[in-house]
């Protein structure tokens, strides 16, 4: 399964949510409603389909028209982009030390999840404090973000993805924040065949991370589905985690899974006990004009 697979997921809002931690001249959400959001990433405007923004109104519909690129759905369910003038090839997006190449994907992506941008500062500091150097799980790790934060701190990564081209776009993403040469393997795989085979030859993680779709495939279309597979998969994760153990991040994007699921399915699957200080939030963005847009849900583990 691949975390290319993950489809718009669909929340409501919340005005008591954590926000992103891109600065202002690298990401703004501009605006949403009807079922679309308008961003900037970078040099460009980008409007696209944004399931947590249906039942919600616009409030900058002038904004709307300087989209240099906007993701349509025709009537047979075919999503295309439409671009008034072509985009640079050079078009990256940073957040500190670390630096993404952005392309319009087929899927409506455009190759980063912004709202990911804090968990990515919160394992920084989770490595940096650990008191030995650890060693990383990244399962569905799309193109790296949490790969090169958790690297940059000074960890060793495994990052495993079902895509070739996302795993392909990860390694460049590395390359551009100078973490070319960083511990980091590369795998291409189905995330559930990865951690069994894992498992039988009993390695080890300090730190386990997962973004899992709510539905997918993997590269000999295996079939995901977050609802049926995730609970037997976490307990593979568990049976992988060290006794040196650093930390657990799962984020999740599925209707059904909000915070306080995420808290309980992480706390009885790698602890079996409520009195371990497991965290879980929504996920948002923050929009220009104060208002939040949900954009998932995760747990983290320690607070």
């Amino acid at each position: 399964m691949s975390s290319q697979d993950n489809p718009f997921p669909k929340f409501a809002l919340c005005l008591k949510l954590d926000n992103t931690m891109f600065s202002d001249d690298q990401y703004q959400l501009l605006d949403f409603g009807d079922g679309r959001k308008l961003e900037r990433l970078g040099a460009y405007v980008v409007d696209r389909p944004c399931r947590a923004a249906e039942g919600v109104r616009r409030k900058q519909p002038r904004q709307w028209g300087k989209a240099a690129a906007r993701f349509e759905i025709d009537r047979s369910n075919q999503g295309h982009w439409v671009c008034p003038q072509p985009l640079s090839p050079e078009w990256m997006l940073h957040h500190g030390s670390l630096t993404f190449q952005l392309k319009l994907t087929p899927f409506g992506h455009v190759g980063i999840f912004v709202e990911q941008a804090r968990n990515w500062d919160w394992v920084i500091r989770c490595v940096r404090r650990a008191k030995q150097p650890l060693n990383v799980l990244n399962l569905f790790a799309y193109t790296g973000g949490t790969t090169l934060a958790a690297a940059s701190a000074g960890a060793q990564v495994c990052h495993v993805d079902a895509s070739k081209s996302a795993v392909a776009q990860a390694k460049e993403n590395a390359r551009h924040s100078g973490l070319g040469d960083a511990p980091i393997r590369w795998i291409v795989d189905d995330v559930s065949a990865f951690v069994r085979r894992e498992v039988r030859r009993k390695n080890q993680y300090d730190a386990i991370i997962l973004d899992p779709p709510s539905y997918g495939h993997g590269p000999k279309n295996e079939v995901w589905k977050l609802t049926d597979h995730l609970p037997k998969l976490l307990q593979g994760c568990r049976q992988l985690l060290s006794s040196h153990r650093a930390f657990v991040l799962l984020t999740c994007h599925t209707p059904g899974y909000g915070p306080a699921e995420l808290q309980a399915t992480v706390t009885d699957t790698f602890f079996g006990s409520c009195q371990v200080p497991v965290v879980a939030r929504h996920l948002s963005i923050s929009c220009i004009d104060g208002r939040r847009l949900l954009s998932g849900a995760a747990t983290w583990w320690p607070s």
